[in-house]
């Protein structure tokens, strides 16, 4: 597990960093104004339908099914599993794809109500959506080539291949931009091409692996039937986050414009910890679980939960309190440029403040969740998700009211109150803390009802290993807080001294926390031996 985590890893931070860049290319070229909100929200829902269909709900019902085949069955069987859920999972996303293009009006006015006002963003968001549609067939089809290439402990590939997405994006906002009428359509076309592009990439490896034939309809061999099976309760369970985000993406079309951009560039910063981590130990776990589970090994199984929650806290906690007490550095280092200027720094950091206070709970719950999908019960999460997904509601209107109540002049409230909402810049921080505080009531819940199913059992030295990380972590906010006082308005310098005092800052909070573990007994060998 640790070779596959270093492995994915590895190849997850190379997507990120091309993410990072990708964003600050976009934010260069075109600032945070109407038409980046349009796009951000026309790549926002064929995106939250690929995590929902793809990396949430197909990944964690295919996995254990093709695992306990590949354990107990022959290589054929194995073969015709994929061929047969190729075809059908690409037949049924089909007719959504067709479905979302074809009601491409009445989708963007269901997930941003606020652009109806403003015919020209409304009309911008409805030709982005038909361009990005598509993704969703074509990703989802990787994702499946991908969790079978990750059940044979092949982790590199499938974690690399969001690169291909993040070069096209690049290449269209510098190249093909300025041959548009409309420049932002370009990145539309970018995100259609990659789609295409990231599914042949990993056809070769599917090939290597003798995995590879023509997709066939299943809808009733009893292998994907049983996928199919599993796949509805987690086509909720393992979404939770990503339809809280679209919610915030419903209530952000009506504040103030460049809310849904300055959310986006939060979610960026929230990736590279979630993505190079998080979701790297929730796609390694799940096929050693998944194992553990079908041999009926209880403390193989247990100790690599053990494994995976310990390794999951070193690193979530100090990211989230260095992305909190960097916010602004590390925004306006990265994406202060051309079009994108101070306010949107200030603006983003607020929105990265708020969601990274949820940073634990969001990696927790990918390690969480892998325990109920590798034992094949997915309706368990649903319970959790459910509740989470009220609270995110509840909390999205109980902080935002007390924002209102504490930022909006008085002279706005005496006016409509969606003019208030849609004119005063600020109120969006209100989104990134209720989804924090959701996932950490849907954490609470999932752990709560792991226990109760008795398959985990905490290995000795926990009480050592949180005390380490707790006096690592002062140490390391002590650091920041002093060097932070220290150094210059980030967003008043120029881009040299930025790079360097970020460098410092983020460099020096590392060495404070890595030096205060080791002081505290902690050795990089303690991870490998547990």
């Amino acid at each position: 597990m640790l070779r596959g985590l270093l492995s994915f890893g590895s190849m997850t931070m190379v997507s990120r960093v091309f993410g990072l860049v990708r964003d600050m290319v976009i934010n260069s070229v075109f600032g945070a104004n109407a038409g980046t909100d349009a796009f951000w929200v026309a790549f926002r829902i064929p995106n939250f339908m690929r995590r929902l269909f793809a990396e949430g709900s197909f990944s964690t019902a295919f996995v254990p099914v093709f695992t306990e085949i590949k354990e107990k069955r022959s290589h054929e069987d194995l073969k015709e599993l994929v061929s047969r859920t190729a075809g059908t999972l690409g037949g049924v996303l089909a007719i959504i794809v067709a479905l979302g293009v074809l009601f491409a009006p009445q989708v963007t006015l269901l997930f941003s109500p606020g652009s109806a006002a403003n015919p020209e963003k409304f009309a911008l968001t409805v030709e982005l959506l038909r361009l990005t549609f598509p993704f969703l067939l074509f990703v989802s089809l990787t994702a499946l080539a991908g969790g079978a290439l990750n059940s044979f402990h092949r982790f590199g590939m499938p974690a690399l291949t969001p690169v291909i997405l993040n070069l096209c994006m690049i290449g269209g906002a510098i190249w093909l931009s300025p041959k548009l009428d409309v420049p932002i359509l370009a990145l539309g076309w970018s995100i259609l091409a990659a789609g295409v592009l990231q599914l042949l990439f990993q056809l070769p490896q599917l090939a290597k692996l003798d995995l590879l034939s023509l997709p066939k309809w299943g809808a009733s061999h009893p292998d994907v039937r049983k996928v199919m099976r599993l796949m509805v309760p987690t086509l909720f369970g393992s979404s939770i986050a990503q339809i809280n985000l679209l919610l915030d993406t419903v209530i952000a079309s009506l504040l103030i414009a460049g809310s849904q951009t300055w959310l986006s560039q939060a979610d960026r910063f929230l990736e590279l910890p979630l993505g190079v981590f998080g979701v790297a130990l929730g796609t390694v776990i799940l096929p050693a679980l998944a194992r553990h589970h079908v041999n009926t090994d209880r403390a193989g199984f247990s100790n690599a939960l053990d494994w995976g929650l310990r390794t999951t806290l070193m690193i979530s906690i100090p990211a989230a309190l260095g992305l909190m007490l960097l916010s602004v550095p590390l925004v306006s280092t990265l994406f202060q440029h051309g079009r994108f200027t101070a306010f949107d720094t200030r603006m983003a950091a607020l929105s990265v403040f708020g969601l990274s206070f949820g940073l634990p709970a969001f990696a927790l719950v990918k390690v969480v969740l892998p325990a109920f999908y590798a034992r094949q019960d997915t309706k368990t999460p649903v319970r959790a998700g459910v509740a989470s997904l009220v609270a995110n509601m509840v909390f999205n209107g109980l902080i935002l009211a007390i924002l209102y109540v504490v930022m909006v002049p008085e002279h706005f409230k005496q006016g409509p109150i969606l003019v208030a909402l849609s004119s005063v810049p600020g109120l969006h921080f209100a989104l990134g803390l209720a989804s924090a505080a959701a996932s950490y009531l849907n954490l609470m819940l999932l752990w709560r009802w792991l226990r109760q199913a008795g398959v985990y059992e905490r290995k000795p030295g926990w009480g050592v290993f949180l005390l380490r990380l707790g006096v690592a972590c002062a140490a390391m906010v002590v650091f920041l807080i002093v060097a932070l006082r220290l150094g210059p308005d980030f967003t008043a310098v120029r881009v040299a001294t930025r790079i360097l005092w970020l460098g410092l800052l983020v460099g020096g909070g590392a060495a404070v926390y890595g030096a205060a573990m080791l002081a505290m007994g902690f050795r990089p060998s303690d991870l490998r031996e547990h």
